[in-house]
This record gives structure tokens, C-alpha cells and sequence, in this order.
């Protein structure tokens, strides 16, 4: 079982940054307005605390949301997050958290292998949460398809930048 002393401090700010760029990614492929973005941002939040309070969930998974649950491990998170993305276009943004989402399965994969799978197919789930949030192309959340093509095709690309099967 492996924990935040398996990788180095560089290593965890990406790890904790992750479910927000798994969420980002979806959310940028396509854009919902803003009653949508404040619905996805739920869906994301709802999955970190869903993911601290269930039995079987992966001990990364959970030492992850709860580290999420202090102010530093927020700040933490959303600094490294926003120096990778500041100052990109939504078409970047997407494309720099692939990037990184890859780097992160990466780590894993070498650092933690017996819990790669499972924190990795968590990723993957929150992207899903976050595209299942809101509908896309109606009008005031009425109308339109729960998850848009671009977000499905988003959620096939974070599978595949995290080496998912």
C-alpha cells in the first residue's frame, strides 16, 4: 500500500492536483455556462469527499482527499494546478492536463504499482462525474444530452493518458 512518503514532495503536488485536472479537462472540452461550470465544480468536490468516506476505497485515494480537507493541501493543489495553466487557452489547458495526467499515472506506475490501478481508474471516475454534472447544449440546464461527445472523447483521452485499459 503505498503513501505520500513513496513519492517525492514535486511528485504529491501533482498527485493532488490531479482530480482537478481530470475535472478541468472535461469541463474545457465543453463548456456548459455558468450554472453548469458551478455543477461540475460539485460533481469534482463530491467525488473527493465521496472518495474519504468510502470502506473500500484505495489509501492513496483517501490520503489524498484528506489531505484535501486542509487549507494546505487545497493551496497546495490549486498553486501547482494554476502554474501549469495560467495564461493558456482552453484548447492548452485540456492538452497541458492530459500532459500531466500522464506524468501522474507515470508515477504511479513506478512508485506505487500495487495502487495504479485503482487511483487511476478514480481519475478516470471523477472525469465521469464531472461530464455527468450538467447537460450540454440546452438552455438553463433543460434540454440537451447529460454527456456531450466532446466530453466522452475527453474521458477516452484521459483513459489513455493514464494508461488505462
Amino acid at each position: 500500500m503505498a503513501t505520500k512518503a513513496d513519492v517525492t514532495a514535486d511528485e504529491w503536488k501533482m498527485i493532488m492536483g490531479s482530480p482537478m485536472l481530470a475535472a478541468l479537462a472535461v469541463t474545457v472540452a465543453d463548456p456548459s455556462g455558468i450554472w453548469g461550470l458551478l455543477q461540475e465544480g460539485m460533481a469534482s468536490g463530491r467525488a473527493l469527499i465521496e472518495a474519504k468516506s468510502a470502506p473500500g476505497a484505495n489509501a492513496l485515494v483517501k490520503e489524498l482527499a484528506d489531505e484535501m480537507t486542509t487549507s494546505e493541501g487545497r493551496t497546495m493543489a490549486r498553486d501547482g494546478v494554476k502554474a501549469e495553466l495560467t495564461a493558456k487557452s482552453p484548447e492548452e489547458i485540456k492538452q497541458q492536463a492530459l500532459s500531466t495526467l500522464a506524468e501522474v499515472g507515470k508515477i504511479l506506475d513506478a512508485k506505487a504499482p500495487q495502487d495504479a490501478p485503482e487511483f487511476k481508474g478514480w481519475l478516470k471516475h471523477v472525469a465521469e462525474r464531472v461530464a455527468a454534472a450538467a447537460s450540454e447544449g440546452g438552455i438553463l440546464g433543460f434540454g440537451g444530452v447529460q454527456v456531450s461527445d466532446k466530453e466522452k472523447a475527453t474521458i477516452a483521452e484521459i483513459a489513455t493518458a493514464l494508461n488505462l485499459g
